[in-house]
């Protein structure tokens, strides 16, 4: 028997979600599955790429209540650990203010009738945002990488690379935490 597993949403096409999963999770992280298997990052990563990476991000206001928006969002490996984790690239005041201040975050993908959420932590890794190891040159590579993990795709790099210096863009990565799907 192969270690693979199909469901077949009400609608739409069947989601293959492959096996086994990969080690980096690390032993805080805690993978659920209804159905009696594991998620991984991997099978999230597979579930983003069916609909262009959209997933919605929630973030706490400093009020308690939720803010959520739409944003394309990927896996990458974070660029000083190495540890695979959700990311995604923003900018503005709100977003990123909830996630400096509450950096706890849920990110959900779908596509079709499937869906898988990602709780975790979120490091901002931008212009406003320093970290050690990221030098403005490494940002702007980091930039790409995370536009390209979350399925995108660019004609004029060069002119992708003034729009996220001029917005200030960050990249936002989610370390999982908890992994559920339906």
């Amino acid at each position: 028997m192969d270690d693979s597993r199909s469901t077949q949403p009400s609608c739409g096409n069947p989601l293959v979600i492959n096996r086994p999963n990969r080690s980096y999770i690390d032993a805080d992280a805690l993978l659920i599955n209804e159905n009696g298997g594991v998620t991984s990052l991997d099978d999230v990563a597979a579930l983003a790429r069916q609909d262009h990476g959209l997933a919605i991000v929630s973030t706490l206001r400093e009020d308690g209540t939720i803010h959520a928006s739409l944003v394309n969002a990927g896996v990458l490996d974070h660029p000083i650990t190495g540890e695979p984790h959700v990311v995604f690239v923003t900018y503005g005041k709100v977003k990123l203010t909830n996630l400096r201040r509450r950096p706890q975050t849920t990110v959900t993908f779908r596509a079709g009738w499937q869906w898988a959420s990602v709780d975790g932590v979120a490091e901002v890794i931008g212009p406003d945002d320093p970290h050690e190891g990221v030098d403005p040159e490494r940002l702007r590579i980091l930039l790409r990488e995370a536009f390209v993990a979350a399925g995108g795709t660019h004609d004029d790099w060069d002119e992708y690379d003034r729009v996220m210096a001029r917005e200030r863009r960050a990249a936002v990565f989610v370390r999982p935490r908890r992994i559920y799907p339906n």
